[in-house]
């Protein structure tokens, strides 16, 4: 018999969109009305001579869009960028040390794209284009606009994240300037995307936002669409103005559970979902709404478009146009225990990685069985020599590793909060089902035991003792644990319907959470800081703002929703069938 872990229908939302409230902008959808809109955007430029510029994100499906441009533009000269690139060999040679040896992590380069090109070559077909005097020359591809710097059009051909990683896995593109899509290992390709490639086309982009004349989306092949930049930009605009949600990933693992795919109306005949990614804007896509249909981009454009107004000055000037909250779900229900694991410190992770801020985190405990566990600390006592010692030999393929042995292991239930400051060994354990606040350098996370499993690619997982062991805090032992990571939850304030607890986190780490529970409307302000909030208990609640500013909306049981700083005063009630039940959120903002 089916496990249920609601008793109602779920209305949690996929595919949540930002409405852009302008009916001039329309989208082309299709090649052939793509092709027609654009040529007929080029045959009213009054140049004899019609530069026009069609700029690639890492990841688009360059076998489907160029033969589908080539076929319905009209063009005297169609040029890739890539032709004049450096040869794969120097490519690769200019990033070995960001890329490493190592097949997790590298170093965030510092590369620009423009050192992807050859300067000699460059110069020769600027030299060429510029001894043309009339006819349409199209110059595609990533690095495009750094051939032709001053076009007399601009499309923007964006790539949404996730999109990536999913053509990678099936070897379907190839990393920035080079032929290796063929690898074995997909992983590669995505080290490589991470650490070079979107930081090169991040760079780029950022200098064309104020120039784009068509935004191209390709994320869905065979069903591509176009629509105008600034309509792109007004719906970036808008959305700083009201709460709104990311696009939510979900992803499968060797430990995932069965929890999501109910709560979250997901696909029943997939083996697990392990991971939702609901918060993070580097990974994360964001939908704008025209009239009945959708443009998908990266979520991160807001962040680099408009990081004052969504962030906050004050977090801007921290973390400059980076989001700097993660959140996303853990499901082990019915599932197995995550990998025993650590981040790494502060220093570690400027100097190994380049990054800096890093991995701190928390455990919220969306639901949980009798007898789910988080691990967290270390025993009293405990042997560093011993215990690494039995890591690498498990590792080699000796005796499993005692986890318990060494490990502090807790009981869980729902809605507890553990703490996770980097350097803390931890993992969740089966039969739970974990909303994880952490801040967000995303892939930076020392596995030390995997439980001798395999990954969903039938592959070992990547395990870290090297690094994990110059991070572990030795002195996180049980009783440091109990007084300063289990349920450290106080009372901060109450009022007519409603309580506010304070939940975390640990000194050490940025972010402050704060939970409230309530029967009636609650009284919310940004503080001038970005707030990112779950709602964890209760079927749906509506955020409004006082002032009619934007408009009301509504969130649903395990939904999160991003309330920008430029918002101000919001207030939040419970809605619906659910209007007179108790609700609780969990809010989470940077601490100053």
């Amino acid at each position: 018999m089916k496990k249920r872990y609601l008793n109602k229908s779920s209305k949690f939302t996929n595919l949540p969109v930002v409405e852009v409230k302008n009916p001039l902008y329309k989208i082309e959808k299709g090649w052939a009305d793509i092709c027609n809109r654009l040529n007929k955007e080029i045959s009213v430029l009054e140049n004899p001579k019609k530069l026009i510029v069609i700029e690639t994100y890492q990841g688009v499906y360059h076998e489907e869009v160029i033969p589908n441009l080539k076929a319905g533009l009209k063009y005297n000269h169609f040029i890739q960028s890539s032709e004049f690139m450096l040869p794969d060999e120097e490519i690769n040679k200019l990033i070995f040390q960001d890329v490493t040896n190592d097949r997790i992590f590298g170093f965030m380069t510092r590369l620009t794209m423009g050192t992807f090109f050859d300067p000699l070559k460059v110069k020769t077909i600027q030299s060429e284009i510029e001894a043309l005097h009339e006819g349409i020359i199209i110059v595609y591809g990533s690095g495009a606009a750094i051939i032709c710097p001053t076009p007399d059009m601009l499309v923007y051909a964006d790539m949404a994240r996730w999109e990536i990683q999913l053509r990678m896995r099936q070897h379907l593109v190839d990393n920035l300037g080079v032929k290796n899509r063929d690898t074995d290992d997909w992983m590669l390709l995505y080290k490589q995307g991470f650490f070079v490639d979107w930081r090169l086309c991040d760079r780029l982009k950022k200098t064309l936002f104020n120039r784009w004349d068509f935004l191209l989306d390709t994320n869905k092949m065979g069903y591509p669409k176009l629509v105008d930049g600034k309509a792109i930009l007004e719906g970036l605009e808008q959305a700083t103005y009201r709460p709104f949600s990311v696009v939510p990933f979900f992803d499968p693992g060797p430990w995932g559970g069965q929890w999501m795919k109910e709560v979250c109306n997901l696909d029943e005949s997939a083996p697990n979902y392990a991971w939702c990614f609901n918060c993070v804007p580097e990974e994360n896509s964001l939908m704008l709404k025209f009239d009945d249909d959708v443009i998908e981009i990266p979520s991160i454009n807001l962040v680099f478009r408009h990081p004052r107004e969504l962030l906050g000055d004050r977090v801007h000037g921290r973390f400059g146009d980076e989001f700097p909250i993660r959140f996303d779900y853990l499901d082990t229900m019915d599932g197995s225990h995550l990998s025993l694991q650590v981040h790494p410190l502060t220093e570690y992770i400027q100097e190994k990685f380049g990054l800096h801020y890093t991995q701190d985190e928390s455990y919220y405990l969306m639901a949980a069985e009798d007898d789910a566990i988080v691990y967290l600390g270390l025993r009293e006592g405990v042997n560093p020599t011993e215990m690494l010692t039995e890591l690498e030999e498990a590792q080699a393929g000796g005796n499993p590793f005692g986890a318990e042995k060494h490990v502090q292991s807790w009981p869980v239930k729902k809605h507890d909060h553990v703490l996770i400051p980097a350097g803390t060994i931890h993992c969740s354990g089966k039969n739970s089902m974990v909303l994880e606040i952490s801040a967000t350098p995303y892939i930076f996370t020392f596995k030390l035991w995997d439980w001798g499993r395999l990954g969903m690619d039938g592959k070992p997982r990547p395990i870290n003792i090297e690094h994990g062991k110059n991070v572990i805090q030795w002195d996180r032992t049980t009783e440091w644990t109990r007084k300063n990571l289990v349920n450290r939850i106080e009372k901060v304030a109450e009022g007519d319907g409603w309580v506010e607890e304070r939940t975390g986190l640990h000194e050490r780490e940025f972010i402050e959470t704060r939970r409230h529970w309530f029967t009636k409307k609650t009284e919310h302000h940004t503080q001038g800081g970005v707030h990112v909030i779950c709602l964890v208990e209760g079927d749906e609640v509506i955020v409004e703002s006082p002032t009619h500013s934007f408009d009301p909306y509504v969130v649903h049981y395990a939904e999160v929703f991003i309330v920008p700083a430029r918002v101000g005063a919001y207030t939040i009630r419970p809605y619906g069938a659910g209007e007179s039940h108790k609700c609780g959120t969990i809010k989470a903002y940077v601490r100053f």
